[in-house]
């Protein structure tokens, strides 16, 4: 049997957990929204319309901050047609995903909706379509507590109290052809830092996330996050990451070892980062914000009909049914941005319900868990204190797209009380017995030990069969003399709590 061994030090810290790593992300798109969080007609709703059955499962998965509303849909987002009376709210086409936006849901109803689920609001600002007097208004509408025009609008349309939204997104893939009012890197680079500059003119507190690429494999990646920075490096304080990743031509040994391209994705926008930060002798260090990434079998959208000619109201989009192998290298990319916790500072899921996401819903029916549901909850619930970087020996083996992979990958955190590990097998055919010197760490009994694997790696749950992929226990885990031994399933997650 293949083995691995794992020494954990307690001085080992990448960073003090922050509770942000565990964000998500709800665009206007497909049934995200509607027919998602929102549907007035379905037996849960309350009296704005929203699914407390979805609301459940949300506080259950444990996302912290949500990015709102978009994705590409911000880029053409006119944030005054969503506020005041839904009766006098315009409906308007949107270009990003060529359906009909109602505006029923909007800046007010949704921050009423955070606080159902006690996540905190990340809002993204339109710097495609329009510019900088436009992100001043909405800031002033969501955050000045009253006396200007725009908070006594706020607050004439019933909310007294103002939003607080201190992290702010400039805009969205701007780097991206399909983005509406794409820009190059230098004309984005200027605006966003001129937009910075007057957003923290009137909030100097705020956190803003710049855009970076939106993706590793863009022709100017590297070069792109380089120009923009030198323009706004000394106005912002995150720079943006997006990653997404799907099984292609059944090369399973690849997919599995999706997170090693995650972390050349953040080593070289890092460098990226530094490199400007040294060159303009900052004192400062650019933190960043991965705010999108998931597993999207984009191949398979973009051969549908799914986007098409028509204008419809909240149609059927991007809706991935994910599998066992999913989860599993959803599981590892979660380790994988803990593991660069230190840059790393702010994360989301994309998305959370319907599209791409962990949640999936019926309308007028039932809310479910897909597989990807249980990596993240409990990694959000178990995760605490600081965390550390364990040091791992295990046999690789040979992928055809990431070449060398490690077969066990691993994070741990830890605190005062308790302390959690988290880890992932890639072995597509052997189970593997790790051990892992946990003597520096807090708790002498294992409170929690599970798994996510099946016999099916392709095993998935549906509308039909929503509890076909659950957790399990992780048989045989033990603890003696400061050594954790466990027996990893082949294409696993797994993670083992530690307490008193």
């Amino acid at each position: 049997m293949t083995t691995a061994q794992i020494t954990v030090h307690r001085d080992a810290v990448v960073a003090p957990l922050n509770r942000r790593i565990f964000g998500s992300f709800v665009e206007h798109l497909g049934r995200c929204v509607y027919n998602g969080i929102y549907e007035p007609e379905h037996p849960t709703a309350n009296e704005d319309g929203f699914r407390l059955d979805v609301v459940d499962l949300v506080r259950e998965l444990g996302s912290t901050t949500i990015r709102y509303p978009g994705g590409n849909f911000v880029s053409g987002f006119r944030w005054e047609d969503s506020v005041g009376p839904r009766e006098e709210r315009p409906v308007r086409r949107d270009l990003a995903w060529h359906s009909l936006e109602t505006n029923q849901v909007g800046v007010d109803e949704f921050s009423r909706w955070l606080k159902l689920t006690g996540s905190e609001l990340m809002m993204a600002v339109n710097l495609g379509t329009r510019g900088i007097e436009a992100a001043l208004d909405l800031l002033e509408y969501c955050n000045h507590p009253s006396g200007t025009a725009l908070s006594e609008q706020r607050i004439a349309n019933g909310t007294v109290e103002p939003h607080g939204v201190k992290m702010w997104c400039l805009g969205n893939e701007m780097d991206g052809p399909w983005q509406t009012g794409y820009m190059t890197a230098d004309d984005y680079g200027k605006l966003a830092a001129r937009t910075a500059q007057a957003m923290k003119a009137a909030e100097r507190d705020l956190e803003l996330v710049v855009c970076g690429s939106s993706g590793s494999g863009m022709p100017t990646f590297g070069d792109w996050e380089r120009t923009v920075l030198e323009h706004s490096y000394e106005h912002v304080d995150y720079i943006s990451c997006h990653a997404y990743y799907q099984e292609r031509g059944g090369d399973l040994d690849s997919y599995l070892a999706s997170s090693l391209d995650m972390q050349y994705f953040i080593e070289t926008v890092v460098s990226t980062a530094d490199h400007v930060g040294n060159k303009l002798k900052s004192k400062k260090k650019i933190k960043l914000s991965f705010d999108e990434w998931n597993i999207w079998y984009l191949d398979e959208h973009r051969e549908s009909d799914e986007v098409n000619d028509e204008w419809r109201y909240a149609p059927r989009q991007l809706e991935d049914v994910y599998s066992v192998a999913d989860a599993v290298v959803l599981g590892n990319l979660l380790i994988t941005l803990l593991g660069n916790h230190d840059r790393v500072a702010s994360a989301s899921l994309a998305q959370l319900v319907n599209v791409i996401a962990p949640i999936m819903t019926e309308p007028g029916g039932a809310a479910w868990r897909q597989t990807t549901f249980f990596p993240f909850s409990v990694t959000s619930r178990l995760a605490s204190g600081e965390v550390l970087r364990p040091r791992i020996t295990v046999p690789t083996y040979e992928t055809a797209a990431h070449g060398s992979a490690p077969l066990v990958d691993a994070i741990v955190t830890a605190d005062d009380d308790r302390s959690a590990v988290f880890l992932v097998n890639r072995s597509q055919t052997e189970a593997i017995t790790v051990t892992i010197d946990v003597s520096e760490l807090a708790g002498a009994a294992i409170t929690e030990a599970v798994t996510l694997w099946d016999d099916d790696v392709y095993a998935k749950n549906t509308l039909d069969n929503q509890e076909r992929v659950g957790l399990k226990t992780l048989e045989g885990a033990t603890l003696e003399d400061g050594t954790l031994t466990v027996v990893l399933p082949p294409v696993s997650w797994s993670a083992v709590a530690l307490g008193n």
